[in-house]
C-alpha cells in the first residue's frame, strides 16, 4: 500500500455528496420520532434507555463508509514501485595546497592556511562521488592522503595539516610535480589538480612549468588560486613582548599562476578575501561537475480491491443488522 496514487482524482469531486448526505439524515431523524399523548410521565422516569437507540445510527454510518470507499474505487488507486538505475563518470581531484609560512598572514580570518582549509572542506563534501587526494607543499611537497573516496578521512587529514610540518619556503613546482605523480594513472575521464599558493617560486628542483607540461601531458586540468589581499597583509611575529603584527607586502606570482592554468587548459583565479576563495571554489565545482546517467523503472499495481473489499464489508454488515438486531416490525 505505499506510494499510493490515483490515475483519476477527479471522482473525488463526489465526495461532496457525503456530508448533504449526513445533513439530510440529520434533518430526517428529527421528524421521525413517534408521539403519544399521556397524562403522566411520572410512570416511564426511571425507565433505562437502551443501546439501541444508540446503536441505531451505526446503519448509517456503514451507508456512508460503503459511499466513501466505493467513489476511492472509482478514482482507481494505483501503488508503484521505481527502481533506479545510476551510471556515475567520476573525476578524479587532486588539491595542492601552500602550507609556507606566508600562509599565515591574517588579512584571511583567521588566517590564508584555516580558510583555505575550511573552504576546501566544504569543497569536498559537495562531491561524494568523486575521488579526491591532498599534497602539501613548502620548501618540499608531501602526499597528505592519496586520491580516496573517503571522504571522512581526507577531511581528517585537511583537519591535521600544521604550519611548520615541511621546512619554509615556496615550492610550486614540487608541489604540482607531486600532485601529477598521484593523479597520471587515473583512470577517471577527467583528472583537475586545484593549486593553491600564496607567494613566489622560490625553492625547489622542478621548475613550475615544467610541472605544468607533465600534467598536460597526462591530460591533467589544473585549476590555480592566488589567496592574498592587495598591497599589504598583517603578519604574526613572535617577539619576547609576545605576537607582534608587521605588515608585509603581498607577492604573488601571477604570471606564473595564470601560465600554468593557460597552459593545462584550466583557469587561474585570485583570492583577495575568504569570501571571494569560498566563491572561487563554488565555481570550480560548476566547471567540473560529474555527469550521473539515471534510469528509472516504475511498476504499477491496482489497489481498488482493498477499498472495493471494505465498502462490501460495510455495506454486509448494514443489511445484516438492519435484518437481524435493528429489524423493524411493520
Amino acid at each position: 500500500m505505499n506510494n499510493i496514487t490515483f490515475t483519476q482524482p477527479y471522482f473525488f469531486w463526489l465526495l461532496l455528496i457525503v456530508p448533504a448526505y449526513i445533513a439530510w439524515y440529520v434533518w430526517k431523524q428529527k421528524g421521525m420520532q413517534a408521539s403519544l399523548k399521556i397524562s403522566t410521565l411520572r410512570g416511564f422516569a426511571k425507565a433505562p434507555t437502551s443501546n439501541k437507540v444508540y446503536l441505531r445510527h451505526l446503519l448509517f454510518v456503514f451507508r456512508v463508509l460503503s459511499i466513501i470507499l466505493l467513489i476511492f474505487v472509482l478514482a482507481r488507486p494505483q501503488s508503484s514501485n521505481s527502481f533506479r538505475n545510476e551510471i556515475t563518470e567520476g573525476i578524479d581531484i587532486m588539491m595542492a595546497l601552500d602550507i609556507s609560512g606566508s600562509m599565515l598572514a591574517e588579512d584571511f580570518k583567521p588566517n590564508r592556511l584555516e580558510a583555505a582549509k575550511e573552504v576546501a572542506a566544504e569543497f569536498i563534501k559537495g562531491r561524494p562521488n568523486d575521488k579526491i587526494g591532498l599534497v602539501i607543499y613548502a620548501a618540499e611537497s608531501f602526499t597528505q592522503c592519496p586520491l580516496t573516496t573517503d571522504h571522512n578521512v581526507l577531511q581528517n587529514l585537511f583537519r591535521d595539516i600544521n604550519m611548520g610540518d615541511l621546512e619554509d619556503g615556496t615550492a610550486i613546482g614540487m608541489g604540482l610535480a607531486t600532485a601529477v605523480q598521484r593523479i597520471k594513472d587515473s583512470e577517471a575521464k577527467s583528472k583537475v589538480i586545484i593549486l593553491v599558493s600564496d607567494g613566489e617560486n622560490n625553492r625547489g628542483e622542478i621548475a613550475p612549468m615544467t610541472a605544468a607540461e607533465i600534467a598536460k601531458t597526462f591530460g591533467i586540468r589544473v585549476y590555480t588560486i592566488g589567496v592574498g589581499t592587495n598591497g599589504m597583509a598583517p603578519f604574526p611575529m613572535q617577539t619576547v613582548f609576545g605576537k607582534q603584527y608587521q605588515q608585509m607586502e603581498v607577492k604573488i606570482d601571477e604570471e606564473l599562476l595564470q601560465g600554468i592554468a593557460d597552459l593545462t587548459d584550466g583557469r587561474y583565479f585570485r583570492a583577495t578575501d575568504k569570501q571571494k576563495l569560498d566563491e572561487i571554489y563554488k565555481e570550480i565545482d560548476l566547471l567540473e561537475k560529474t555527469r550521473i546517467e539515471v534510469r528509472e523503472y516504475t511498476k504499477r499495481k491496482e489497489e481498488y480491491w482493498w477499498f472495493a473489499a471494505f465498502a462490501g464489508l460495510f455495506l454486509m454488515l448494514e443489511i445484516f443488522m438492519r435484518s437481524t438486531v435493528f429489524r423493524n416490525l411493520p
